[in-house]
């Protein structure tokens, strides 16, 4: 049977760090979905266009356009796949919706400029800083070297480290020394790690210890 002490919470505030200004989040370029969308609305457009021009020289109309007035004006709206195919399109416009207002880029975590002036106002100088080189680090490659961290803490025989955007969560077994010791270096150790790393918003960190079966203490 595994033992375990309470997990271990911090949270350092970063008044008065050098360089521990806020920093926004990546913003994911979205190629894909924007071109995709920019391609339908153009030939949605042209078609269109080319309808609207045919009718005012005189010709007929597409007939797909005219078959489709005609269905729609008929057929009632409670059928299935008019149900579907409203359903679809309200769910494509809410993902460009999301896809417009949310930065994307959940992996990354930007990193604060170590000559950054604190005194500085970021909104007011927003526009004068928009071409900046700015740093971020992946949020696996961080979990990474927060894990080797943890396991040069005596005691410490296996780690497994989760670095989220505002936590950083860390469950260890020990085979040897107090548990108690060994979350509070455990925890040191991730606090010097997560300074080392330079992020611009300070993640709490959560340490967990569990006794590995057939340990001492």
């Amino acid at each position: 049977m595994s033992e375990h002490v309470p997990t271990l919470e911090a949270r350092r505030s970063p008044a008065g760090r050098r360089g521990s200004g806020p920093r926004r989040r990546f913003w994911s370029a979205r190629r894909i979905p924007a071109g995709v969308a920019a391609t339908v609305l153009f030939g949605a457009a042209g078609l269109l266009l080319y309808d609207v021009l045919a009718v005012r020289s005189g010709r007929p109309g597409m007939r797909w356009r005219r078959d489709l007035a005609k269905a729609l004006a008929e057929r009632p709206l409670d059928q299935v796949w008019i149900q579907v195919g409203a359903g679809l399109a309200v769910a494509l416009g809410l993902w460009l919706v999301v896809l417009a207002v949310t930065p994307g880029l959940r992996s990354l975590l930007p990193m604060r400029d170590p000559l950054r002036d604190p005194t500085r106002d970021p909104v007011r100088e927003e526009g004068a800083g928009a071409g900046e080189v700015r740093a971020g680090v992946e949020r696996s490659a961080a979990a990474l070297v927060l894990r080797d961290r943890a396991m040069e803490v005596p005691g410490v025989q296996g780690a497994r480290v989760r670095v989220g955007r505002g936590r950083v969560t860390v469950r260890a077994v020990s085979h040897f020394r107090e548990l108690a010791d060994v979350r509070e270096d455990l925890g040191e150790a991730m606090r010097r790690g997560v300074d080392e790393l330079g992020l611009a918003r300070e993640p709490g960190i959560a340490v967990r210890v569990e006794r590995v079966e057939g340990g001492k203490g």
